[in-house]
């Protein structure tokens, strides 16, 4: 069973931002879709089971950005 959970990110601003968001989150595991919108801020991602909020944590920051939290 698949879950979508959606998260505020700060600090994207164009398409290059979104690009290294989704290449970073898309390496945790279970994770089966990521779509980043720099426009809002928000990135929804869809994994085969309950994520880590850490981990999403540390991926958004190695993508050099910062997670606020759950939107």
């Amino acid at each position: 069973m698949s879950t979508t959970t959606v998260y505020k990110v700060t600090g994207m601003t164009c398409g290059h931002c979104e690009s290294a968001v989704r290449e970073e989150v898309s390496t945790i595991a279970g994770v089966t879709s990521v779509e980043a919108a720099a426009a809002t801020g928000l990135v929804t991602i869809t994994a085969a089971g309950p994520l880590d909020d850490e981990a999403v944590r540390a991926a958004v920051d190695e993508a050099g950005y910062e997670l606020s939290g759950r939107a």
